[in-house]
């Protein structure tokens, strides 16, 4: 396990990043939301600790925690008065060591997970919409799936499917350890031995050998479902969270997407009055190639073709002419300060760190990410803007809202 700290002594606390590399791009067909369960599964019991007590000790002793997964990882957060530094490492470790599979407790959790898919995607339209759009842009890569899962695997996973998956992927040797906060580096590291050293290490997780071909032409998605709301998303492929160009690359999301003054907020939503909102991504932004995402909630009375060819339109003037100074300016100062803002707390400065250290492989790019940001270019901008916003390279996905449930 690596192990990075960074003391932070302005108040009495503590913020732990536990990052494991497992997600779904790690997931095989059958056993899809694995990661995403786990996540679940990490707070109902060890061996020490039955299910509930984790968070209950937490609570009293004035901590609170957190986790989340995503294509590429699962991370497991904790927030805590730097007195109880021990009693957390005492947790973590424990539930890594020896997690409960009690199949109630798996049964429980089985439909609390089905549960969410039902109220976070298929009840949702925007991330249903999003989720049908992934799946198309990726045909052989893992990032087809989606991390909550696909409902019949959901349905489907077996107590040995988990210890399997389990055993391969949490041991110490696949997670990286972030702490921030009112602590000396020398004792984190003693209790990391302390706590950790003892559980096994693991053979290397099996590597996602599969790369996702170029893409040939455009795919499309079109979905009728009961809603208020027509919704369009296009879809570009793009490189790796550690990317050469990725810097470039936000700063070309900013400029069609960020804030009133970015060139398709003013054109879909203040000219066109075609939409009502304009955002924009990159994700996934992980091990492996991702994607730019653009989504319009387009304006009610109007359709979502005519949002396309705004947009379409737009994205063509960019390529074409380039980004103005000033919108590259614009798109620098917003980057700058999104950076500054993620250094103002200890828990954004732990996420920070080990975004970095994880996904772009050094804690220290961080520090030297302004100067990166503002050496990018109007040309390098133009450039990946042609490179990437090319029709070939498209999947564009379109909800069309139904009147009534029934109609479905």
């Amino acid at each position: 396990m690596k192990v990075i700290v960074w003391p932070d002594h302005d108040i009495p606390n503590v913020a732990m990043y536990t990052w494991f590399r497992v997600g779904s791009r790690n997931e095989r067909p059958g056993i899809t939301g694995l990661s995403h369960f786990f996540e679940h599964m990490m707070f109902n019991g060890s061996q020490h600790y039955p299910s509930g007590e984790f968070d209950r000790v937490m609570e009293q002793n004035g901590g609170s925690n957190n986790a989340f997964t995503s294509e590429d990882v699962t991370a497991y957060q904790d927030w805590f008065p730097k007195d109880i530094l021990e009693l957390v490492f005492r947790l973590e470790s424990d539930r890594i060591c020896c997690l409960s599979f009690d199949p109630k407790m798996v049964e429980s959790e089985r439909q609390v997970v089905y549960s969410e898919r039902r109220t976070s995607v298929d009840n949702d339209n925007a991330s249903l919409l999003d989720e049908q759009v992934q799946a198309a842009a990726y045909v052989a890569h893992p990032y087809h799936n989606p991390v909550i899962g696909w409902p019949s695997d959901i349905e489907r996973w077996t107590i040995d499917d988990l210890r399997d998956y389990f055993k391969i992927h949490y041991a110490p040797n696949n997670a990286t350890m972030i702490l921030v906060g009112d602590v000396a580096p020398e004792e984190v590291f003693r209790l990391a031995e302390q706590y950790f050293g003892p559980i096994p290490a693991q053979p290397e997780p099996p590597g996602v050998r599969t790369q996702e071909p170029p893409q040939l032409g455009e795919r499309r998605v079109s979905i009728r479902k009961f809603g208020q709301t027509p919704l369009l998303e296009l879809a570009f492929h793009t490189g790796a969270a550690d990317d050469p160009q990725a810097e470039a690359r936000d700063l070309l999301v900013d400029i069609l997407t960020s804030g009133e003054s970015s060139r398709l907020y003013r054109r879909l939503v203040d000219q066109d009055r075609l939409a009502v909102d304009v955002s924009g991504s990159v994700s996934p932004e992980g091990f492996d190639p991702g994607l730019i995402k653009l989504s319009v909630t387009v304006a009610p009375d109007k359709g979502p073709e005519a949002a396309e060819a705004a947009l379409l339109d737009e994205l063509s003037r960019l390529a074409r002419s380039g980004p103005s100074a000033a919108e590259v300016r614009k798109a620098k100062n917003t980057q700058l300060a999104a950076h500054w803002r993620h250094m103002k707390t200890i828990n954004e400065k732990a996420e920070r760190l080990g975004t970095y250290e994880v996904f772009r492989g050094d804690y220290r790019k961080l520090f030297t990410a302004p100067d990166r940001y503002d050496r990018v270019t109007r040309s390098e901008i133009q450039a990946l803007a042609r490179k990437t916003l090319d029709a070939k390279n498209r999947t564009v996905g379109m909800l069309i809202p139904e009147k009534s449930e029934t109609s479905q």
